[in-house]
């Protein structure tokens, strides 16, 4: 652990070795890992599982490893009372992660199935005709505003920010770093959002006219939109309380909001849809932001308000002081090297927490997701000169065959925090460590689900939205346009995956907007000539290509000066053993499915087809990114890990 009090006093820093955070040699820590992101006042083991190092805190107490010995590091600085600040939180435990990473993937998954319930729910009661499209041209601004302010946008400035405000925390630096944040953040982007959501409000007509001029009932599309315009706060007060939570570590709320958000929009579907058409949906889209609001704002209290100094922090501190007192370690050698470094980082100068949030850094990551986000728009555009459904079918398969790629991008989300503390110490090797291989897991379970989307495809749509107003031949096109979309699944993936890196560093870059308008240009010309010859499904071939082509710059792009430094020719060569066992087991799967009748067991024939033939490809070609990933997990179902927090 790394205590950094300020440079006037004179006396040597301490990283203690161990079991959190230790560097020499016979500790149970992790060997050269610093301190991460964390909540506040409270340790997380960095030792192996299972190792007699790895030790636990309560909630809102702060540990210090006793195990091992004090190893001094030269020219860092503490101060000699004896109620020093308490060491930056420690790196969290791979169980740590996988438990984390589990608990966000089962609430994402309950979200994203009250997803598929909403768009079940849509097509049964309104089908897929003039009242769908309509709505679904509304549906842009949560859509745009979920991008914004919740998924990316803003969590990409804010992470990082509280981030740093958690450590400095964690070291008892004067006031409340945390709070002066919100206190300075808060109020002024809540102001811009409800700005927003009244301009929204009046410019409604304009927006339906450039967003879909062929429209046949622009009125509907207007009404709709000024209710869903709401979202704006609620979202970005929603991607607030996010950001600070996941900082904290603490990701059960987080990961809820879309069920609730979800329940809201559904329960107003079928309470109000009789009365007020597809209108209600839009009423639900209101209430829904609210209740993501709601479902985090206690967490979020209980971290602002409900933590105090306790007595395990100061004892921790004297022990760091009297350790330093006593000179050099026996065991301080080589291994202390990136130890030094992380002190170093740790001691010098922190920037007020206050002005964190810059428009510097803000303006490239909202620019970057707002472009990103405009390929919907694109395709909604393209998609209004067609015959009435077709913004539809898009909008079912697009839902459909972007839920691998949700569940795989759980683990970036959780990790996010993590790759965000080691590049503000400057710990490039556990930075790119960590993005290697979660670009690795995330590629080989997004292309196992882009696989049996395209195996399968008919018979997904046909089980979860063929009844009611919703006809054979919607199944057939929203069948189509899925399998296209399932082939630009990867590059999604490797978008959500790589673009973090830009980020989380804290320095203002716009290669990634630059990479993403490449792929924007793209999908813009080849939609636009492809859409009067395959109509939607040009369309979607364009959004697989152009995010393909952004994908490919994010990867090439990775260096030093932009983010963090990858092996980029290894990982193209580890990703194309995936993408490789994927093609066998789509062809495979769908070749299955499509000799057996019913859509239940042709569903089941398929998914199991492309499961085998994958796994055992992947195998066969040497793929071990998967194995350790799953080994971890099963670990951290089965055994008990009181250090995680979920509250």
């Amino acid at each position: 652990m790394t205590v950094t009090p300020s440079r006037a006093e004179g006396e040597d820093a301490v990283v203690r070795a161990g079991g959190r955070g230790g560097s020499g040699p016979g500790s149970g820590g992790r060997r050269g890992s610093g301190p991460e992101a964390g909540g506040a006042g409270r340790g997380v083991s960095s030792a192996p599982e299972g190792s007699p190092g790895e030790r636990t805190a309560g909630e809102g107490h702060g540990t210090e490893a006793r195990t091992g010995s004090p190893v001094a590091v030269p020219g860092a600085r503490v101060a000699p009372s004896e109620t020093a600040p308490p060491a930056e939180v420690a790196p969290p435990t791979r169980g740590f992660l996988a438990k984390a990473t589990l608990v966000t993937a089962v609430l994402s998954i309950a979200g994203a199935l009250l997803g598929l319930g909403r768009d079940q729910a849509l097509a049964h009661l309104f089908g897929a005709g003039t009242e769908t499209d309509a709505f679904l041209v509304a549906w842009t601004v949560p859509e745009v505003a979920a991008t914004l302010l919740i998924e990316d946008g803003m969590a990409f400035v804010l992470v990082p920010a509280f981030s740093l405000a958690v450590a400095r925390r964690a070291r008892g630096t004067g006031a409340d770093p945390v709070r002066a944040l919100v206190a300075s953040t808060l109020p002024r982007l809540a102001l811009a959002f409800v700005a927003v959501a009244a301009l929204l409000m009046a410019g409604a007509p304009y927006l339906v006219a450039a967003l879909a001029p062929g429209l046949p009932d622009p009125a509907l599309a207007v009404d709709c939109t000024r209710l869903t315009a709401t979202c704006v706060l609620s979202f970005g007060l929603a991607g607030y309380c996010s950001a600070a939570l996941r900082a904290h570590r603490r990701f059960l709320a987080p990961a809820a909001i879309y069920v609730a958000y979800n329940t809201g929009i559904i329960t107003a579907m079928f309470v109000l849809g009789d009365r007020w058409g597809v209108r209600s949906a839009a009423v639900g889209v209101a209430v829904g932001g609210c209740l993501m609001v709601a479902a985090q704002a206690p967490s979020l209290a209980r971290q602002l308000f409900g933590r105090r100094r306790s007595a395990p922090e100061t004892e921790a501190a004297a022990d760091a002081t009297t350790a330093a007192a006593q000179g050099p370690s026996p065991h301080y050698g080589p291994e202390a090297t990136k130890a030094t470094q992380v002190t170093e980082v740790a001691a010098s100068p922190a920037p007020s927490v206050k002005h964190s949030v810059e428009l510097a850094l803000i303006a490239p990551v909202l620019m970057f997701a707002l472009c990103r986000q405009s390929q919907v728009l694109i395709e909604r555009f393209l998609a209004s000169t067609l015959p009435s459904g077709a913004i539809s079918h898009l909008n079912y398969a697009q839902k459909v065959a972007q839920i691998p790629m949700t569940l795989s991008l759980m683990l970036c989300t959780v990790t996010f925090p993590v790759l965000a503390q080691a590049l503000a110490e400057g710990d490039t090797e556990r930075a790119r460590t960590r993005v290697e291989r979660d670009v690795a897991v995330a590629s080989c379970m997004v292309l196992l689900g882009a696989a049996a989307v395209f195996a399968c495809a008919p018979q997904i749509i046909q089980l979860l939205f063929q009844r009611g107003a919703f006809t054979a031949q919607d199944t057939a096109a929203t069948a189509t346009v899925m399998r296209v979309y399932s082939v630009g699944l990867l590059g999604h993936t490797l978008v959500g995956a790589l673009v973090r890196t830009y980020f989380s560093a804290g320095r203002p870059t716009w290669y990634p907007l630059a990479a993403m308008a490449a792929g924007i240009v793209a999908t813009s010309w080849i939609g636009a000539g492809t859409v009067d010859a395959w109509g939607v499904r040009g369309i979607a071939a364009a959004n697989a290509i152009g995010i393909t082509v952004t994908a490919a710059l994010l990867l090439s792009g990775m260096g030093e000066r932009r983010s963090v430094p990858i092996r980029t020719r290894r990982v193209v060569h580890e990703l194309s053993k995936p993408v490789r066992a994927a093609v066998c087991a789509a062809v495979a799967g769908a070749f299955c499915a499509s000799r057996v009748d019913s859509p239940e067991l042709a569903l089941a024939a398929g998914g199991l087809t492309v499961t085998v033939v994958y796994v055992l490809l992947l195998r066969v070609l040497g793929v071990k990114a998967v194995a350790p990933a799953f080994r971890t997990a099963l670990r951290s179902v089965t055994r008990r890990l009181p250090h995680v927090r979920f509250r």
